[in-house]
């Protein structure tokens, strides 16, 4: 019966927590020998526990007042996660002043742990409540005096500012992306900047392996003009601010950072190669069937690269920069690997950040040069990819593969010379390896664009099929006498007429288009620009024919209804647009990845006018100078007309 009166009271005070009915909860624990310490939860959470985690500001300020000196003792009880009332109070901005009280209660609180090693402290900064940050940090200076950062002091400290697996309030900050309080943990407590946690991970390291935390301009420049006009406008404000914080904490922990000093030799260990054999050292550690049994194994251990190569791993172009800017030495660096920021920049394709590295012109040529210790020049990591890069726009296999490949031409225009005969310790070749690597990706990309073609084709001939029986239809039907159209003398006969033709001759080409690829070889140069260009060019002549074939069917409409009331009119001109509207719209990603195939062609044709000017005006430096020999040799008593000649005015 006891049971059963226990759990009836403790269902009104959990009722009456939930519904934040505070007066009946302190009635309720006045009715309790316990009071407010009473455990309430199968968890072992206090009612104090309870009104704090569900943020009753008066209402926890209420049951501190009920409780009596005899309580005090039991104001540390622990639920089962080891987590005291203090721990619950500093998840709040809104309840310092509880904590307050709490810590003039109970002293102790302030240094408890919970069974994750977390003081009241951390857990304020894991949750980024920097009012409550500043008053329990407050509190633990106090303990510790508001002198210097004495290596003492830094180890009693320690059960404050770090849990058991090494993560500081530093590091758990920057986890949880609160930077603002971060970059405060950073500037008051200068000695965490350089601290790794149990994962061997500074706090910039950390900062440097998370580029969501960070703004490009470049690829969100038009999604925020197409933002800034919807609801979401004041979430993506509080991102910008947080971009800012991130971007201040960045620079603060960078000009404190110097691990890029930590580099392997410059001295390639895999010296430049041109043919693919070695020499094979027979294996002597079997002996009599047995073998020779080791000194001693040696195990490799992952270590945390540098924040500059893990901000170009992903893409983080604010803290690469930031890098270079402040130490511009710090281009030099090279991992244990022997690759330099190139090696990362493309094996992770980030172009941007290998294009920020290319400007600078007087390194690069020595980053070009650099092989790493599987003989692996810039252009072996074209051929490269990292197991753990997910892109964020996978693009179809073969536009994904086209990429690749005009990527292979960029960086191979840049390298040696000999860089292309190259081969690494495995006996590849730059080109060997990119084939050998991408080729499941190209047959995925041979399969999506037969798949493609086909599905393109079915659509081209059934347009064309529709549009050949409608040049036999014509609207209005013909005359019975002559045979001649009855519509024939109408402004929009004519347009239908050549809107259909053009639909026609639309549909059929891209037909041959398609045809065109599904006959291709497949080779892998074709995925550059070939096959690219192609399925551009018959995806556009099938959008054309769509087109044409709706305005065909306009053009009948406006025929048949042109005594139709204006409302009529426009109703169906609209039914007659949309399924162009819709065709467009589901083509246009499509579309505008195609696009990007002639921006070489472009680019080489923009490259022929430089040269084009320069042989025109040799030209023209040459035929005056024939002129002026002939004239001066024809006229060497005039010396004044030779200078008119050759000086004109």
């Amino acid at each position: 019966m006891a049971k059963y009166e226990q759990h009836k009271t403790n269902r009104h005070l959990y009722e009456a927590l939930m519904g934040g009915d505070g007066k009946k909860v302190i009635e309720l624990c006045k009715q309790i020998p316990e009071g407010p310490l009473h455990i309430l939860t199968i968890h072992n959470d206090t009612v104090l526990h309870m009104a704090i985690y569900s943020k009753q500001k008066q209402l926890v300020r209420d049951l501190l007042e009920e409780l009596h000196n005899r309580d005090i003792q039991n104001m540390t009880l622990q639920n089962d996660i080891g987590n005291t009332v203090l721990h619950e109070a500093a998840t709040s901005n809104r309840i310092v002043l509880a904590a307050k009280e709490m810590l003039q209660k109970a002293p102790k609180l302030l240094s408890m742990h919970n069974r994750r090693g977390e003081t009241a402290l951390f857990r304020a900064a894991r949750y980024g409540k920097l009012e409550m940050f500043k008053f329990l940090d407050g509190e633990v200076k106090r303990i510790f005096g508001s002198e210097g950062e004495e290596e003492v002091e830094e180890e009693g400290r320690k059960v404050f500012y770090e849990r058991d697996d090494k993560t500081t309030i530093l590091h758990i900050s920057i986890l949880t992306e609160h930077f603002d309080l971060a970059l405060l943990i950073a500037i008051e407590h200068g000695y965490l900047v350089g601290v790794k946690d149990g994962d061997g991970m500074t706090a910039l390291q950390l900062l440097a392996c998370n580029p969501s935390a960070f703004e490009d301009g470049s690829k969100q420049r038009c999604l925020k003009r197409l933002i800034r006009s919807l609801p979401l406008w004041e979430a993506i404000k509080r991102k910008k601010t947080q971009y800012e914080s991130a971007l201040k904490l960045a620079k603060f922990l960078i000009a404190r950072d110097i691990s890029w000093e930590a580099t392997e030799s410059a001295i390639d260990q895999s010296k430049p190669k041109t043919h693919k054999y070695v020499r094979i050292t027979r294996d002597t550690s079997w002996e009599g069937g047995r073998q020779k049994a080791h000194a001693g194994q040696t195990r490799t251990i992952e270590t945390a690269e540098t924040p500059l190569f893990l901000a170009a791993k992903y893409g983080i172009i604010e803290i690469v920069k930031e890098i270079l800017d402040t130490y511009p030495q710090a281009i030099e660096h090279i991992d244990d690997h022997g690759r330099n920021i190139l090696h990362v920049a493309i094996k992770y394709r980030q172009i941007h950040v290998f294009d920020y590295v290319v400007k600078m012109e007087i390194p690069m040529t020595r980053l070009i040069r650099k092989i790493d210790n599987n003989g692996n020049s810039i252009l072996h990591m074209v051929g490269i990819k990292a197991d753990d890069f997910i892109r964020d726009d996978m693009p179809s296999p073969a536009l994904q593969l086209q990429e690749d490949l005009l990527l292979f031409e960029r960086i191979e225009k840049i390298s040696m010379a000999h860089f292309t005969k190259h081969f690494n310790n495995k006996g590849q070749t730059a080109e060997k390896l990119f084939a050998a690597n991408n080729a499941p990706l190209q047959t995925d990309a041979k399969e999506w664009l037969k798949r493609t073609s086909e599905n393109c084709s079915i659509v081209a001939v059934l347009i064309a099929t529709v549009a050949f029986a409608a040049a036999y239809t014509v609207p209005g039907g013909p005359n019975q006498t002559t045979g001649y159209p009855l519509l024939l003398s109408h402004p929009f006969f004519v347009i239908f007429t050549l809107t259909d033709v053009l639909s026609l001759t639309f549909a059929l080409t891209s037909v041959i288009t398609f045809l065109s690829i599904l006959t291709s070889s497949f080779r892998l140069k074709d995925f550059k620009h070939s096959l690219p260009q192609r399925l551009m060019i018959g995806v556009t002549l099938l959008i054309f024919s769509v087109s044409m074939m709706m305005f065909a069917f306009a053009a009948t409409v406006i025929l048949m209804i042109s005594n139709k009331q204006q409302w009529e009119r426009i109703a169906l001109y609209s039914v007659a647009f949309f399924p162009v509207t819709i065709f467009a719209i589901s083509y246009l990603p499509l579309y505008l990845s195609l696009m990007k195939t002639f921006e070489y062609t472009l680019k080489k044709i923009m490259d022929i006018f430089p040269r084009f000017q320069i042989c025109k005006s040799q030209t023209k430096i040459a035929s005056s100078d024939s002129q002026y020999q002939a004239t001066s040799s024809a006229s060497s008593t005039r010396p004044h007309a030779i200078q008119a000649t050759r000086y004109p005015v």
